[in-house]
């Protein structure tokens, strides 16, 4: 098992930044791939950015590709999310997830493990 935490979560006027985590436990965390993902209030969840268990490959959904960075420590079993020129429309609860994965995938049901989720609020 592995137990994904996310922190970092806030209120932020548009254009500002916050950097997001997740600390992993439980297991050994290099071999796996991390996502983050994101659900705004009546809408699916959907994918933001990925990273392999290696670091070597990354995955951006069109919308935050230049704003948004994924990054891992392994010694601290933590991913990152550093969001920058935020938007409204980033308004959203993002989780964490993990998985033995090949490639950094975008879709959801390819993850084992899920974080409890961390409220961003972007004010326009």
């Amino acid at each position: 098992q592995v137990q994904l935490v996310e922190s970092g979560g806030g209120l932020v006027q548009a254009g500002g930044s916050l950097r997001l985590s997740c600390a992993a436990s439980g297991r050994t965390f290099g071999g796996y791939a991390m996502g983050w993902f994101r659900q705004a209030p009546g809408r699916e969840r959907e994918f933001v950015a990925a990273i392999s268990g290696n670091a070597g490959t990354t995955n951006y959904v069109d919308s935050v590709k230049g704003r948004f960075t994924i990054s891992r420590d392994d010694a601290k079993n933590t991913v990152y999310l550093q969001m920058n020129s935020l938007k409204p429309e980033d308004t959203a609860v993002y989780y964490c997830a993990g998985g033995i994965l090949a490639l950094p995938s975008p879709l959801s049901r390819a993850y084992n493990y899920w974080g409890q989720g961390t409220q961003v609020t972007v004010s326009s």
